[in-house]
C-alpha cells in the first residue's frame, strides 16, 4: 500500500512545499479503501476538529456521537470550540495565527479564498484521488463540472463541499398557507402575486407586519434576487456576475439590483414587511422572534428552511391550536427574470490545515474523512444514529425512529423521551446536513418538504453557475483592498433605500460613490481574473 500510493503522491506537496512522505504518512490508513466500505483506522489517532457552538444545542460529553465514531473507526475528536455568532472572525484568528485545527468543518463554497495565498490550507485537490467515495460519488450525481469550478488561480482547489444528490434553495418562503386561502391569495408563483397576496392579509390582519426575514435580510434577498436577475444577501459572493452577454457586471450596480430593491422599498413603504426582522442579529437560533410573530399571527410569511417550518408550525400549535393551520414552504417566487433559483448547488464541507500533510496519519485521515463525509452508511449514521437502535430501516429503505426516541429538530415523534440530537449528538449541525442523497434528505423530512423539492425541480430553473475567475495573491490582496469596503457601502445602502432611511432617487449618487472606492478597477480586475482562468483551462 506505501508503495503504490509513493507513486501516487510522489509529485504532491503538503503545506505548498514539502514533498509527501507517504511510507511514513500511512499510519493507520487501511489497505486497499474503497467507496462504500467502512473506514476502521489500522491503529488509532486523534484528530482535531473545529467545532461550532449553536446557542440552542450546547455540546455535551455524554454524546453517543462521539464514542460510537471513535468506536466504529479508531479516530477520536480533539475539540476547539467556537460559537456560532462570531465563528467567522475565530476561525480567521485561529487559521492566520496558525493555530487551527487540523479539520476546519462547515466550509461554504467561497469561504477558503482569502487563505490560500498564506498555504495555510491544503490544496486538497491534490489528494482526491485516495477519496473514493468523494470520487464515486461526484460522477453518479454528475458534479464533475461543479467541482472544478471550485478551483483557484493555480487550478487546484482547497475545500471539498457537501454533494447534494438534488439540489433545491434551501431556505425560501414559509407561508400560512390557511390565511393565505382564506383572503384568496392561494400560493403566490410570482413576486407581484406575493405582493397582492400580502396587501389582502394586510386588510384582513390590518395590525399584522406580514413578511419577514429574521436572518438580517440576507436569506431573504438571496433567494429573492434571481428572480430580478441579480445577486444579493448570502449569494452576493464577490458581487460579479454574468451580464447575459458573456461579460461580467458587478451585481449591486445592475438594474434588476435596483428593481429588486425598490420592489421591497415598496413592500416596506406600505407596511407589509416586519422591518425589524431585516435589522435584528442572527445567532444561529432558527425563527426566534419570528416564530413568536407566526405565533401571535402578525406573521404570516417570512424565511426560513424545512427546519424553521417545523419550528413555526411548533410555536402555532401553543397558540392556534395543532390543525387549526397549515404552514408551508414555497418554490421561491419568480419574478422580471423568469420562474428562475440559484444554480445548483453544493452544502457545507470542510478544508484541511495545510500542517496535516506532515503527519504520520495524513492518508488515514483523508480516508476517514472521506468516509465520514460521503460514505452513505457514514451520512446515516449521522442523521439518525445506531441502525437497530436509535432507528430501523425496511427492506424498501424507509427508516422509523426507535418510539423512545424523537428528534425533535424535525418534529419526529415528539413523545421519545431521548432525543437524537440534544441528548446523543446525532443529526449535529456541525455534520450532519453536508451531504445528502435525496433519500436520506426524504428520510427526515416531511410529506410537505418532499412535496417543495418536488415543486421546485418542476416548475424552477436554476440559473447558470456565473463563469469561474478565481485571482491570484496579489490580486487577492488588491480585490480585498477595493472589495471589502464596497461590499460595505453596498450592504449598507441596500437596507437603507429598503427602508426608507435613503431616497431610491439617489441610486446614481449611491452608485458614484461606489465608482470612487474603486469599482472600476475591481470589475476590470476580476474579468482579467476570468480572461485568464478561461484561456489556461479552455
Amino acid at each position: 500500500m506505501a508503495a503504490s500510493s509513493a507513486f501516487a503522491l510522489a509529485s504532491c506537496t503538503g503545506g505548498g512545499d514539502s514533498e509527501v512522505e507517504v511510507e511514513r504518512q500511512s499510519t493507520g490508513a487501511m489497505d486497499d479503501f474503497a467507496a462504500d466500505q467502512q473506514f476502521t483506522a489500522t491503529e488509532a489517532f486523534s484528530l482535531s476538529v473545529l467545532w461550532t457552538d449553536w446557542p440552542e444545542l450546547p455540546i455535551k460529553d455524554s454524546w453517543r456521537f462521539f464514542d460510537e465514531l471513535e468506536q466504529r473507526t479508531n479516530v477520536k475528536f480533539e475539540l476547539t470550540n467556537v460559537p456560532f455568532s462570531d465563528v467567522e472572525e475565530k476561525r480567521s484568528l485561529l487559521i492566520s495565527a496558525g493555530d487551527a485545527p487540523s479539520v476546519i468543518p462547515l466550509i461554504y463554497t467561497g469561504d477558503e479564498t482569502s487563505f490560500v495565498s498564506s498555504g495555510a490550507i491544503l490544496p486538497i485537490s491534490d489528494y482526491v484521488e485516495h477519496m473514493p467515495n468523494f470520487q464515486k460519488y461526484v460522477e453518479e450525481w454528475d458534479l464533475g463540472d461543479m467541482i472544478e469550478n471550485l478551483k483557484q488561480a493555480d487550478g487546484k482547489y482547497y475545500m471539498l463541499p457537501g454533494l447534494q444528490e438534488v439540489s433545491v434553495p434551501v431556505f425560501t418562503l414559509i407561508i400560512r398557507k390557511d390565511v393565505f386561502d382564506a383572503v384568496g391569495a392561494g400560493i403566490p408563483e410570482t413576486w407581484d402575486e406575493m405582493r397582492e397576496a400580502l396587501v389582502k392579509i394586510k386588510q384582513e390582519y390590518p395590525d399584522s407586519q406580514p413578511l419577514a426575514d429574521g436572518f438580517e435580510a440576507q436569506s431573504l434577498l438571496n433567494y429573492a434576487a434571481h428572480a430580478f436577475g441579480a445577486q444579493a444577501g448570502w449569494g452576493f459572493g464577490n458581487g460579479m456576475m454574468d451580464d447575459g452577454s458573456g461579460d461580467l457586471q458587478y451585481t449591486a450596480v445592475s438594474a434588476g439590483y435596483k428593481e429588486m430593491v425598490e420592489f421591497f422599498r415598496g413592500l416596506v413603504a406600505d407596511g407589509l414587511v416586519d422591518t425589524e426582522s431585516f435589522t435584528a442579529d442572527n445567532d444561529g437560533s432558527g425563527g426566534g422572534s419570528v416564530a413568536e410573530k407566526f405565533a401571535n399571527e402578525t406573521v404570516f410569511a417570512a424565511s426560513g428552511s424545512n427546519a424553521t417550518a417545523i419550528e413555526f408550525e411548533q410555536a402555532l400549535n401553543e397558540t392556534v391550536g395543532e390543525g387549526n393551520f397549515e404552514v408551508l414552504q414555497i418554490a421561491p417566487p419568480g419574478g422580471p427574470a423568469g420562474q428562475v433559483v440559484e444554480p445548483r448547488n453544493f452544502w457545507n464541507g470542510f478544508m484541511l490545515n495545510s500542517e496535516i500533510a506532515d503527519s504520520e496519519y495524513f492518508l488515514a485521515t483523508l480516508q476517514f474523512l472521506d468516509w465520514l463525509y460521503y460514505n452513505p452508511e457514514a451520512r446515516e449514521l449521522l442523521r439518525w444514529g445506531v441502525l437497530d437502535e436509535t432507528y430501523t430501516k425496511d427492506a424498501d429503505g424507509t427508516i422509523t425512529i426507535d418510539p423512545e426516541h424523537s428528534l425533535n429538530a424535525f418534529n419526529i415523534n415528539p413523545d421519545g423521551e431521548i432525543d437524537l440530537q440534544e441528548d446523543l449528538g446525532w443529526s449535529n449541525n456541525v455534520f450532519a446536513d453536508s451531504t445528502e442523497s435525496r433519500a436520506l434528505k426524504e428520510s427526515y423530512n416531511t410529506e410537505s418538504f418532499v412535496d417543495y423539492m418536488d415543486t421546485v425541480l418542476s416548475t424552477r430553473t436554476p440559473r447558470d453557475p456565473n463563469p469561474p475567475a478565481p485571482l491570484d495573491e496579489l490580486e487577492l490582496e488588491r480585490a480585498s483592498l477595493l472589495a471589502t469596503p464596497i461590499k460595505d457601502s453596498v450592504d449598507t445602502n441596500t437596507l437603507k433605500f429598503i427602508l426608507g432611511e435613503r431616497d431610491i432617487a439617489e441610486w446614481d449618487e449611491y452608485v458614484a460613490e461606489l465608482e470612487s472606492q474603486g469599482l472600476a478597477d475591481y470589475i476590470d480586475l476580476v474579468r482579467s481574473a476570468r480572461d485568464r482562468f478561461e484561456e489556461e483551462n479552455s
